[in-house]
């Protein structure tokens, strides 16, 4: 168990293109706002949170070589493990703009390879329990992020990348909530059901091994809708038919949801600063993602 006040959350779905980077760079980017100290770790292979920070040319000139890619790999690869603080940067644009702080850790594609090996390093896809890395592997980050140099924080939110892999499982064994971000269709709510399945069946698997000592309970702190359309009668009925199908299964859900602006979102991380705080952003989208924000908070109470 951490014993840091650190509130770690993780971002995460089965499904892709549900807003689930466009809601960690935002909500990381208003928090800082509001004078926190804030990290964001880019899990996903394919980047799109690092590259809401910064343009493709910097991070190949600045960050390829210092990404969450090479830390993993220094625990399965090279034997020479590093420390996870040496690959946290600081975004310069977003930071001219907040009155607390907002780091990173970016990404890189060969996390896809790191991955592979993580689950080969305990036996394959089925990562088993009696293998003697289990829990050395699983608590990778978590133990990382106990380390001082995390204390400083208030908030660390994680990017999964939408499967449930090895990595994916690495962030949540450190983490204390989950986050789901989902478009209000059919097979968003279906993944949301399947998740939490696969969320009992690893925490009841990771303290089978662990024991009483290192017990976890990442709680979803809710289903955050994104890409709401409000444009029609129909639109609302649905929206509302998957929001209610959702409530029955009991998994909490988020009053406030993000509308779909395709002016707004599409080009914003050319710019390195969140629709949250871009001045090209239209006053209904900023106001959806800064009351997220608030409810965001109210609920972990930081």
């Amino acid at each position: 168990m951490r014993l840091s006040l650190v509130s770690v959350v993780s971002v995460l779905n089965y499904k892709g293109g549900v807003g689930k980077t466009t809601v960690t760079a935002n909500l990381g980017a208003d928090i800082a706002a509001r004078g926190r100290r804030v990290l964001l770790i880019d899990l996903d292979p394919q980047s799109s949170l690092t590259f809401s920070f910064y343009r493709p040319q910097e991070w190949e000139r600045s960050l390829a070589e210092r990404t969450a890619m090479q830390w993993y790999a220094s625990h399965s690869w090279t034997g020479n493990p590093t420390k996870l603080s040496e690959t946290v940067v600081t975004p310069p644009r977003v930071n001219e703009m907040v009155s607390g702080r907002l780091d990173l850790i970016p990404s890189h594609l060969g996390l896809v390879d790191v991955e592979l090996d993580l689950a080969a390093g305990l036996g394959g896809s089925r990562y088993q329990t009696f293998s003697p890395d289990y829990l050395k592997t699983y608590r990778l980050l978590a133990d990382a992020l106990a380390e001082p140099p995390f204390d400083g924080y208030d908030i660390v939110l994680i990017d999964c990348p939408p499967n449930f892999n090895m990595v994916t499982r690495t962030a949540v064994v450190a983490s204390d909530h989950i986050l789901v971000p989902a478009k209000a269709d059919y097979l968003s709510t279906l993944g949301i059901t399947y998740l939490r399945r696969r969320l009992t069946q690893l925490v009841d698997e990771y303290e089978r091994v662990a024991g009483a000592h290192l017990m976890i309970n990442p709680v979803i702190l809710g289903v955050v809708f994104t890409m709401v359309q409000y444009a029609g009668a129909n639109l609302m009925t649905k929206l509302s038919g998957y929001i209610n199908t959702l409530r029955e299964t009991e998994v909490p859900i988020f009053e406030q949801t993000i509308r779909e602006s395709k002016s707004v979102f599409a080009d914003i991380g050319e710019a390195g600063v969140p629709a949250v705080l871009s001045r090209s952003s239209t006053a209904n989208v900023e106001y959806d993602l800064q009351q997220f924000t608030s409810e965001f908070l109210a609920r972990i109470r930081t």
